[in-house]
């Protein structure tokens, strides 16, 4: 029976090592199908912002109590695992508890450590699963926001209810396994009480050893199934924010947040124009096959890197003061509608043996619209808001720039200040020599 339990937790390892690769690749691949940007430099400040931000959920903690629930899930995800190495090696070994003998006395105070985490991550999921439910927190809510609607308000309570049930698994499978060695079983060596599941064996009292085993072994299987299933979900879910969280932040922009990156070709015809001398005085312009950004592939890698690390938080839009005044734009939505482009582009190429074809759909018109780029004020708010220093100000300025030099799609309101731009160098309507004319009459009197 236990060879038996061995070769069917390789088999379900080997399979999930599979699928969870099949399925990184595939993210990987379509990431790099953005443009090449260098975000190599400064790699000493780019680790400290990896450890502030992502590491130490330095902005979540800008709501204080939202700050500590949300670090007791993230510490007890990371933690946790060390339980969940010891378990997968026991399912490959045949053994029950590995590592006990090697840490004596100290094993019961180490898994004693992680019940403590596994009660916090309950508590706090319990806690965020009664916001969507019951209090209903009004940026997460599809009512308000449709971007919420369907599969994203569903994808954040199942994965709350997930980690409650992981939690209990855990905390069941420790009590169960206290009983047994109470009960002296061979096969359950001795530990010493764990810190909370030693209150929990009241509920397996008056059970039978062979009972108890059998519920002690259903526990250990779904819990480590479980948490198999959770790694391959996690890669089709807004929680993959969990693992790109950390490259997201050491790689995100570094340039105060209002510096705005301007197209090097029109800068320098810009330049030309005013008589400013420029590196490329003397050379050819090269003139890109687009302006700005129609589709994904437009976008640089750290833009697509962006969409999947989105954790939908809302915290963007709340802060959108287009959004609070009835407009459609919602940075959550840009993202969420980027990923969604990214994932239909990623089943193209699987079903194109790794090569994406075109498929006459593009991210501006099918699934961004028009309207909602228009009403950015590009203010930087969502820019700011976010949790791990996602920019979604830097997608919309590029699919604008689309829409207005490739396409001359330019709200209507827009063309005379262009036109002013063109003409007189300037927004306004004056002759770039009459720009002084406020000024006469105020020269010093003698």
């Amino acid at each position: 029976m236990a060879i038996f339990q061995q070769i069917l937790f390789i088999a379900v390892l080997g399979t999930v090592a599979w699928l969870g690769y099949r399925r990184v690749s595939l993210i990987r691949s379509t990431i790099l199908l953005g443009k090449s940007e260098d975000r190599s430099d400064n790699p000493g400040e780019r680790f400290s912002m990896m450890l502030r931000i992502a590491f130490g959920q330095k902005k979540m903690f800008d709501r204080p109590l939202i700050g500590v629930l949300h670090f007791a899930v993230y510490i007890g995800f990371i933690l946790i695992n060390v339980e969940v190495l010891e378990i997968v090696l026991d399912g490959i070994l045949g053994t029950h508890r590995l590592f006990a003998p090697f840490l004596g006395s100290f094993y019961a105070t180490l898994i004693g450590f992680f019940e403590l985490l596994a009660v916090g991550v309950l508590v706090a999921c319990i806690i965020f699963l009664l916001r969507r439910t019951v209090t209903k927190v009004e940026r997460l809510q599809p009512v308000r926001h449709r971007e919420m609607n369907g599969w994203p308000a569903l994808d954040g309570k199942l994965i709350l209810v997930f980690e409650i049930v992981l939690m209990i698994a855990i905390l069941t499978m420790n009590a169960a396994d206290l009983v047994l060695q109470d009960l002296g079983s061979p096969h359950y060596r001795q530990t010493g009480d764990f810190f909370f599941s030693q209150f929990l064996k009241p509920l397996f009292t008056g059970l039978n050893e062979e009972t108890l085993v059998i519920f002690e072994r259903v526990a250990w299987w779904f819990h480590i199934i479980g948490i198999f299933v959770f790694a391959i979900y996690l890669t089709y879910s807004k929680h993959l924010h969990i693992v790109l969280a950390f490259p997201n932040t050491y790689f995100s922009r570094l340039m105060p947040k209002g510096k705005m990156n301007n197209m090097p070709e029109i800068t320098a015809e810009v330049k030309s124009m005013l008589g400013i001398e420029t590196a490329q005085t003397g050379e050819a312009t090269v003139i890109p096959d687009r302006f700005g950004a129609k589709d994904v592939q437009d976008l640089s890698w750290k833009n697509l890197m962006d969409a999947y690390s989105c954790t939908e938080c809302g915290r963007c839009t709340a802060a959108c003061p287009a959004n609070m005044t009835g407009k459609k734009l919602s940075p959550r939505k840009i993202m969420m509608d980027t990923r969604d482009r990214l994932e239909d582009v990623g089943r193209n190429m699987l079903a194109n043996g790794g090569k994406f074809v075109e498929d006459g759909k593009s991210l501006i018109g099918d699934y961004i619209l028009e309207e909602e780029i228009n009403a950015c004020t590009t203010c930087n708010a969502c820019v700011q808001e976010c949790p791990v220093l996602i920019n979604p100000l830097d997608i919309i300025l590029q699919l604008r720039r689309h829409k207005i030099m490739d396409e001359s799609q330019a709200p209507a309101s827009w063309n005379m200040m262009f036109q002013n731009l063109d003409t007189n160098q300037a927004p306004w309507k004056f002759s770039p020599g009459d720009r002084f004319n406020w000024a006469a009459g105020l020269e010093p009197k003698e």
